[in-house]
């Protein structure tokens, strides 16, 4: 092992790590709330390891969402993955399948970007992505367990607030990206679809085909909107 490779991947990861352990601890808490095991809360922040997915899936699971539904709405959300692990994967080109692979898994938005901000200097070597990726894969579950055993000891969460947490930290990310009338209405479109197909399939299958319909809405608003570049003639005075 190079062990001063290793030991910078460690350092730039500690930035994401101060990140890391407050939502991962809130992540255990609300978890607990909608009465997953502990063991299961660890589970989920080492097999899944995404923020994002991991608030939804429990965010359904607290509605009684279909399990397929859940699963499908975690593949979704992590699908952005598969574009950041793309971009990287040239600068990786020398490594074996089996350490990309292990890897890969360590692959979160905030690693990418450190990771990336490197290949400027010098491409990142396989030892020097394990100790960004490990240190900060272990401050998540670090953080998840902290948050499941400060959940159990809470007890009943509705008497502290905390079950709206998790409503509060959505409605929290929609506002910031309520940035022109494109996003709005893409916002508006998601939420009556939402509803709309609520009242008629159950499981948690709405948020699912909202999310669809919403981003391919969006994308095709945005094109439209988009100025077609070319030189518009101007005649003489």
């Amino acid at each position: 092992m190079n062990k001063r490779h290793f030991l910078r991947g460690v350092k730039d990861a500690l930035p994401i790590v101060l990140g890391y352990l407050p939502l991962a601890m809130t992540f255990g808490v609300l978890a607990r709330s909608s009465n997953l095991s502990l063991g299961q809360v660890l589970s989920m922040s080492l097999m899944i390891y995404s923020g994002s997915a991991q608030f939804i899936a429990v965010g359904m699971l607290g509605a009684g969402a279909a399990p397929a539904g859940i699963m499908a709405t975690v593949m979704l959300v992590n699908s952005r993955l598969i574009l950041l692990s793309a971009s990287l994967a040239p600068h990786l080109s020398r490594m074996t399948a089996p350490a990309l692979s292990f890897l890969a898994h360590g692959i979160t938005d905030e690693t990418y970007a450190v990771a990336l901000g490197r290949v400027g200097e010098k491409p990142p070597n396989r030892w020097y992505l394990t100790g960004l990726f490990v240190t900060a894969h272990l401050a998540w579950v670090g953080g998840s367990a902290a948050g499941g055993i400060l959940g159990t000891l809470l007890g009943a969460t509705a008497r502290w607030g905390l079950n709206f947490a998790l409503t509060a930290m959505f409605i929290s990310l929609l506002i910031i990206q309520l940035k022109n009338n494109i996003t709005i209405m893409v916002a508006c479109l998601a939420g009556l679809v939402s509803v709309v197909v609520a009242t008629m399939i159950s499981g948690g299958w709405n948020i699912i085909v909202a999310t669809i319909l919403a981003a391919t809405v969006g994308v095709l608003m945005e094109k439209w909107n988009k100025p077609s570049g070319r030189s518009s003639s101007v005649s003489p005075r």
